[in-house]
């Protein structure tokens, strides 16, 4: 668990009593959540129409019940990857603390959950909040060849330090390891968020730590005693938190490490998502490539997020391709979803991407993510509807609540429309949707959630070559997510929403001239 302001602390502890009969209407206001109220089983009600409501999503991860938050960087064991986030099983009676829950993916589409693996309140120091895993292959901290290790943030009267855990039963469940934390806190209030890392040119242990305004670095031969080799400090986006280090190999061939944080870049105008620099990396010291963070998320609900190697069949590591999941929520409204009333629970994520290290024309190197392959196997229907030609509005045929949108957004510079997009979510009478495109007059793509059932409203926008003529698209639309990807990747626009069950049509828009939406193809998507 980490902490924006100490406020964040006390949200999770003590706000969620009661939330479950007031979240709808406390974020909704009067008339939408009369309007959720209208979806309630009909026993609960008299009179009018009635459409059963979830916002359980039906092809991204959720916590089977109550409260989820931070992912943990998951582990590949055994054939299949270990993915823990922290959970709190009392959360809609009001009780705090985290506990660590494991779920078990092959394809990181379909999940299955393996229940907790870490108890809270397990020893004297506390709930656990986040931290890291590594397979001690070498067995460097003694509890054997193999064992899991886990590196978490504990915070006995307050005081976060990191402590050890450990499992001999593959990462289903975990011992406390000594009672005396392994790197205690110097005297700072923020001190949390372990990331641990094998460096392999050095033969040691390598651990990023978020304190405050800086990222602590610390090396290690055992993962129980841990020595400070340096720092690196960055003021201007907020608090740092959930730190991420790794080596990545570009697609052209070269090698480069990259160090992430989850930060809050609004005061700038920027994200407050996962921030990023390449660069390059001694053992000690980071030296970004540029002094100004990239961003793998521009909306407004990827927090926390972490990154994970791919495996290949024969189980090695394949350096050109990482997998990335953040938790589809922020702290500035992490208790205000309805499906708390209509599901009983709190905590999704967006869905885990492939991540490739690419180069741009000015030779910067950026990160390109684009929803992981292995969602093609989970398509259920596809609507195949070729190019289509827009001037002014056409609503589709197709209605859906969970799908992928794809085709190449083109357009005559010469003569280009003002606006190009999609009216997604959107209610049968038209009204409720959520606007995603590229609006060409002011020269950027956008999300715009205002017009839908969102937690605070809000259009995140992103630059967009209006001279280009071509963009291309892909639309990933859930019941309680819509994240938007352009081009290859190097923006993504990941919003939370909430439409009602009957928000299931789309519409096609060229404001002011015409476009063509080519290749436009839908595809229903389903986790059985």
């Amino acid at each position: 668990m980490t902490t924006i302001q100490p406020s964040r602390r006390a949200l999770l502890l003590g706000a969620a009593g009661g939330l479950a009969a007031g979240a709808a209407g406390a974020m909704l206001g009067p008339t939408s959540a009369a309007a959720l109220a209208s979806t309630r089983p009909a026993s609960s009600r008299t009179g009018g129409p009635h459409v059963n409501q979830t916002y359980r999503p039906a092809y991204h991860l959720s916590v089977p019940d109550n409260w989820k938050n931070d992912p943990q960087r998951p582990i590949y064991l055994d054939g299949e990857y270990l993915y823990y986030y922290l959970y709190n099983a009392d959360y809609l009676t009001g009780g705090g603390g985290t506990a660590w829950r494991l779920a078990t993916t092959r394809d990181h589409v379909s999940f299955i959950d393996q229940g907790v693996a870490i108890p809270k309140f397990t020893t004297a120091n506390g709930d656990c909040w986040s931290g890291c895993l590594v397979v001690d292959h070498e067995n460097t901290a003694g509890y054997g060849p193999g064992a899991v290790v886990a590196l978490v943030t504990q915070a006995p009267a307050g005081r976060q330090a990191q402590y050890l855990w450990y499992s001999t039963d593959r990462g289903r469940t975990f011992q406390p390891g000594p009672i005396d934390p392994v790197l205690p806190n110097p005297g700072v209030n923020d001190f949390r968020d372990p990331k641990v890392i094998w460096d392999d040119a050095r033969s040691r242990w390598f651990m990023a730590n978020a304190e405050g305004n800086r990222i602590g670095f610390y090396a290690s031969d055992n993962l129980h005693r841990w020595e400070r080799v340096g720092e690196f400090v960055r003021d201007d986006i907020g608090l740092l938190e959930c730190p991420d280090v790794f080596s990545m190999r570009a697609a052209d061939g070269t090698d480069h490490w990259v160090l992430g944080v989850s930060a809050n870049g609004k005061g700038r105008g920027l994200p407050a998502t996962f921030a990023y620099w390449t660069g390059s990396f001694d053992g000690s010291t980071f030296v970004p490539d540029g002094a100004e963070p990239q961003w793998l998320d521009r909306g407004f609900d990827f927090y926390g997020a972490v990154t994970y190697p791919h495996h290949r069949a024969d189980g090695t590591e394949d350096p050109g391709l990482r997998h990335a999941l953040g938790w589809a929520n922020f702290w500035d409204y992490p208790h205000n979803a309805p499906s708390l009333v209509t599901d009983g629970y709190n905590g999704d994520d967006m869905i885990v991407r492939d991540v490739r290290l690419e180069r741009d024309d000015d030779g910067t190197y950026y990160l390109a993510s684009q929803p992981t392959a292995a969602l093609a196997d989970h398509v259920t229907v596809s609507h195949e509807l070729g190019d289509v030609r827009v001037d002014g509005t056409l609503d589709l045929d197709v209605t859906a609540r969970a799908y992928e949108l794809s085709c190449d957004l083109v357009w005559d510079p010469a003569n280009r429309p003002g606006n190009i997009g999609f009216e997604l979510c959107r209610a049968p009478g038209g009204g409720r949707h959520v606007a995603a495109g590229a609006y060409l007059d002011g020269g950027f793509a956008f999300v715009n959630r205002r017009p839908s059932f969102n937690p605070s409203g809000g259009e995140s926008q992103t630059p967009v070559d209006r001279t280009a003529g071509r963009l291309r698209i892909r639309v990933l639309v859930d019941h309680a997510s819509v994240e938007l990807f352009v081009g290859d990747g190097r923006i993504v626009h990941s919003h939370r929403v909430f439409p009602l069950a009957g928000d299931n049509h789309i519409r096609l828009f060229s404001h002011g001239g015409m476009a063509v939406f080519e290749g436009l193809t839908v595809r229903e998507l389903e986790v059985s």
